[in-house]
């Protein structure tokens, strides 16, 4: 692939910026110029929708020849998933069953074992 920045050459068409963009989105707006878009690493890329575009290749602005590939890397939206506060969140399951709270154990000190549901 020819990558140049002034885009000599008649079908050159120049790279649109695509990060930030849905993957539905992103797709279409390659396609329009002609262009190809490919996620390394996805397979299941031509089905991803709600999945935003964090970063590509070429860069926005290059001017590449018409049926180049476009590559993007992709990210779930806020809230969709991916990394994030993995802590428990509410409601608590509710009080009792096998839920209880243990004394702290001290130096030497025993913890007896309580065996729930024996006759």
């Amino acid at each position: 692939m020819r990558l140049t920045p002034e885009g000599h050459g008649t079908g050159d068409v120049r790279v649109p910026r695509l990060v930030g963009l849905m993957a539905v989105d992103a797709r279409e707006s390659v396609r329009a110029l002609g262009l190809v878009v490919d996620a390394p690493g996805q397979p299941d890329f031509p089905h991803a929708v709600v999945d935003y575009v964090v970063r590509q290749y070429p860069q926005p602005g290059t001017f590449v020849p018409r049926h180049s590939v476009v590559h993007v890397w992709l990210d779930f939206g806020e809230g969709e998933g991916g990394g994030g506060v993995r802590e428990p969140r509410g409601p608590l399951p509710p009080p009792g069953g096998l839920r209880r709270e243990l004394e702290e154990p001290g130096a030497g000190a025993v913890t007896p074992l309580v065996v729930l549901g024996s006759p």
